[in-house]
């Protein structure tokens, strides 16, 4: 691939090149990384190519015949290997849309998913009759921010906590939330599941997004997920369940009476949560929620006390 070549064959006039044009490089772009597997290929080359040159995607149709200057393609190029590596386009873009944020993301986080921000949306919905009491909510891995800055800025939340066991991670949160500031104060802590808190600290809502990937279903993921993205962000033991019981377990002492418990589960976990949860014996009720895709993917569920809050 280090030989890629962007020359465009002849034209009509002996002995020239036709130059590329904006559209025709999306095009040949697409079919290139169409040959090397990469899913949505014409998406992919079109974010990559207006990133390169400073513009909307949709400015790229109304420069559609414009010929492309030299240092323009020296400097896509590079990105267009980057995707053909299978590289998630977000860590090449250093960018990924979450709801209603643009999110510094890399290596060093995972990307978030549509999944999440339903799950986001779930947990303001259920604040936003509530917003009147000071909420608090606690993000437990919270990877790139994205939970707990829905949450600060789109709810009526007082505070917000957000831990996760990656420093590196930490430090992608901490650069989202300087740029997203304007909501409740986010408070990035270090380490793992509820180790960051204190003894009798407690919350209205513990959200998480966790690792929940069975380690024999880490080598059947997408190249993307698999030999890109933070492992530790995503495997989570035979079961896929090693991060997922000690959450649960420990949610009791830290949830409020009448509080929200909201998790993200991988495909067939739910059962599995829900029944854990039920085994603590401090939650009225559990519900089970699907993705876009109609898969049992969120686990919410209400703490015995004063539900109506």
């Amino acid at each position: 691939m280090s030989t890629l070549s962007l020359r465009r064959p002849s034209g009509r006039v002996p002995g020239r090149e036709e130059p590329w044009t904006v559209l025709n490089l999306v095009l040949w772009s697409a079919h290139y990384l169409e040959g090397k597997g990469v899913p949505g290929t014409r998406l992919d080359a079109e974010h990559l190519l207006a990133d390169t040159l400073g513009v909307p995607r949709l400015e790229l149709y109304l420069q559609h015949d414009r010929p492309l200057e030299a240092s323009e393609l020296v400097a896509f190029k590079p990105r267009l290997l980057r995707r053909a590596r299978r590289e998630p386009l977000q860590y090449i873009l250093g960018r990924a849309a979450f709801r209603e944020m643009d999110l510094a993301v890399d290596p060093r986080v995972l990307v978030p998913r549509p999944e999440t921000e339903l799950l986001a949306g779930e947990v303001l919905a259920w604040a936003a009759d509530r917003a009147a009491a000071g909420l608090r909510a606690l993000d437990i891995g919270t990877g790139c921010g994205a939970l707990a800055l829905a949450l600060a800025t789109e709810g009526g939340f007082a505070s917000v906590v957000a831990t996760d066991i990656s420093r590196d991670a930490l430090a992608v949160a901490s650069l989202n939330g300087e740029q997203y500031h304007d909501g409740a104060p986010v408070e990035f802590r270090a380490g793992s599941l509820y180790d960051p808190l204190g003894r009798d600290e407690r919350f209205d809502v513990i959200v998480s997004n966790p690792p929940y990937i069975s380690s024999t279903e880490m080598e059947d993921l997408e190249p993307e997920v698999r030999d890109w993205e933070p492992r530790r962000a995503l495997e989570a033991g035979a079961d896929g369940m090693r991060v997922l019981a000690p959450l649960i377990a420990g949610a009791p002492r830290h949830l409020a009476p009448g509080g929200l418990l909201a998790l993200e589960v991988g495909p067939g976990q739910a059962p599995s949560a829900e029944r854990r949860i039920e085994d603590t014996g401090a939650f009225a009720r559990v519900r089970i929620l699907p993705d876009l895709a109609g898969r049992e993917r969120m686990v919410l569920a209400n703490r015995h006390g004063n539900e109506d809050r």
